[in-house]
Order: structure tokens, then sequence, then C-alpha cells
């Protein structure tokens, strides 16, 4: 979700005003996803790099997200949102860890849509955390070492036990994924645009649908292999 403080600056605005539009996209792309069928989606809120960002911006976005949770975490339950966090919690502030734990405490059964929102989160920190996380199985005697395999340390990335997503979009016109969902973007879709996050809306969501629904996902085979396969 790229291009709040750039939305701001061409309105002379300080950057804040722009992180405030941004959660007003958050809520259209929610709700959009919900009345597109669309059963998982992953925004990428705050990244492990973002710390270096000047105090007064992060400490204005670590208030942000506190309002927004406590104002918005239940009404999300209420339609059919399960809410989870993925990234690092340690440095956040206690208030907002407690924040963070009664939302998901919120978690709805059989969800219209699984929302997860990654916080303080990188996609090597991801890899290293799994990582770690078998290592340690392997030490106390719990995994022979030669039972791990990709599904295996699948299972210790912080989406699992979701599926990969299908597709990876980032707006403010920057073409790279920063650090987000490192492996589990293996053979995600990839879409750019140059919307910054604010002007995001349902019409963009559409666009972007519309894009993936013309790549062809080969998956490692042939054009001709999916043709005789949609065909058996």
């Amino acid at each position: 979700m790229d291009g709040n403080g750039r939305w701001a600056t061409q309105r002379r605005r300080p950057r804040a005003f722009g992180h405030r539009a941004g959660v007003q996209a958050v809520r259209r792309v929610i709700e959009g996803c919900i009345r597109r069928g669309v059963g998982v989606l992953t925004l990428f809120a705050f990244s492990s790099e973002n710390w270096s960002r000047p105090a007064g911006e992060v400490s204005h976005l670590m208030d942000l997200f506190l309002r927004s949770l406590r104002k918005q975490a239940r009404e999300l339950a209420g339609n059919g949102v399960s809410l989870r966090f993925i990234g690092e919690r340690a440095r956040f502030s206690p208030e907002l860890r407690a924040a963070m734990a009664e939302a998901e405490t919120a978690a709805v059964v059989n969800p219209r849509l699984t929302l997860n929102i990654a916080v303080n989160y990188g996609g090597r920190w991801d890899i290293v955390n799994a990582a770690r996380e078998l290592a340690r199985s392997v030490r106390e005697g719990r995994l022979d070492p030669e039972a791990i395999d990709q599904a295996t340390f699948e299972q210790s990335l912080s989406l699992a036990p979701l599926p990969e997503p299908d597709l990876f979009i980032r707006t403010g016109g920057e073409a790279r994924v920063s650090n987000f969902l490192l492996w589990h973007l293996a053979y995600s879709e990839m879409y750019f645009t140059p919307v910054l996050w604010p002007d995001f809306d349902e019409q963009a969501l559409d666009d972007a649908i519309a894009e993936y629904a013309q790549r062809e996902r080969r998956f490692g085979k042939t054009s001709a292999q999916l043709r005789e396969a949609a065909h058996a």
C-alpha cells in the first residue's frame, strides 16, 4: 500500500494526512474484496524497515493503527472478516500488542474474508524465523532434519496454513516487492500500478483483477499442457 506520503505532498498537506486517507482506502478494498468473493487478503501495513522513518511519522502511524483497531475490529468481525496479524510484535507498545491480541480473539468461524495485516513484517525475517523454529524442533528431537521439505518449511511461515497469494498488487508506481512475502510470491502474478494508495478504489481493484484474469499461470508447464489438461 504505497503512496500515502506522496499523495499528501501533492495536496500540500502533512504526510499524516495521507496516512489517514490510506485508512479509508483500506476500508474500501476490504469491502470490495468481500463483494468480489476474495477469500484471503494480506495488507502490508508497516514493514520492519519503516522504523527508520522520522520518529514523528512512526509515532503517528502507531497511534493511527491503535485507533483504527479499536474502532474497526468488532465491525470487521460483524461483517464476517477474520483478522490476524503477521510480523514481530515485540517492538510495539504493550497497549498496541493487547489491542492486536483482542482483535484476533474475535476470529470468525467460516469467515467471508481472512484479513492478514503485516506489521513490523519482513519477508527475510519470516524465512529466518521459520528456520529458527525448525532448528529448535530438530534440537529438541521432535523433527528429523531429513523430513524437512518445502511443505514442512511453509508450515512454519507466518501465513500458514493459508494458500500462497494468487495476485500481488503494489500501488504508487514502484516496481519491487520490498521484502514482502518473499517465499510466498514465488508464483504469484505481479501487478504494479501508478495509482497512489489513497486513490486506490474498487475500480482500481477491478483493473488489477481484470489484468490477472488475462494471465496464463503455467507453474512451469507449457501452454500446450495447460490446454490439454483443460480438455481432459
